[in-house]
C-alpha cells in the first residue's frame, strides 16, 4: 500500500509543465472521489494558464509596439509586413482579452505597458543595430492608428 506522501502531487510543478496532463490528472482525482485533491489541482490549473494567456499577451503587446517603434523611426523601411504584423498583434491580443477578462485594457495600461516598452525598445535597437533615443508611445498609436503605406 502506497503511503499518502508517496502518492502526492505537485499541482503546481504539473500545471506549469503540462496542462493537458493536469487536466487528465483532476478527472482521475474527481473518478476517485478525491474532490479536495481535485480542487487543489484545478486552481493550480487555472493559475497557470492565466500565467501563460498573461505571457501571451505581453509577446503580442511587445511585437506591436517594436513595429510601431520601427515605423516611426524608420519611415523609409515601411513595408506590408510591419503592417499585417501590427494588425494581426491587435488582433490576437483583443482574441485573449476576449477569452481572458482579467486581460483588460486597464491592466495593459497599469501592469504592462512600461515593461512591455522596455522590452519594445530593446528588441527594435537589437533589430535596427542602433541605439534609440528615449521615447514613449501613446495608446492611440499601438491600438488605433490605422498604418498605410500610402500615408
Amino acid at each position: 500500500m502506497r503511503s499518502k506522501a508517496a502518492a502526492a502531487i505537485d499541482w503546481e510543478l504539473l500545471a506549469a509543465s503540462s496542462h493537458s496532463q493536469t487536466a487528465i490528472t483532476i478527472r482521475e482525482k474527481l473518478q476517485q472521489q478525491d474532490y479536495g485533491d481535485a480542487m487543489h489541482g484545478l486552481e493550480e490549473l487555472i493559475d497557470a494558464l492565466a500565467r501563460a494567456d498573461k505571457r501571451a499577451l505581453e509577446t503580442y503587446l511587445i511585437r506591436v509596439m517594436q513595429h510601431v517603434i520601427k515605423w516611426k523611426l524608420q519611415p523609409e523601411r515601411r513595408s506590408r509586413g510591419w503592417i499585417r504584423t501590427i494588425r494581426n498583434g491587435r488582433k490576437e491580443i483583443r482574441k485573449l482579452q476576449q477569452d481572458t477578462p482579467s486581460l483588460t485594457d486597464q491592466f495593459i495600461g497599469e501592469q504592462l505597458w512600461d515593461d512591455c516598452l522596455d522590452s519594445a525598445i530593446g528588441e527594435a535597437e537589437g533589430e535596427m543595430d542602433c541605439d534609440l533615443p528615449a521615447l514613449a508611445l501613446t495608446w492611440q498609436e499601438v491600438f488605433e492608428n490605422e498604418y498605410r503605406l500610402d500615408s
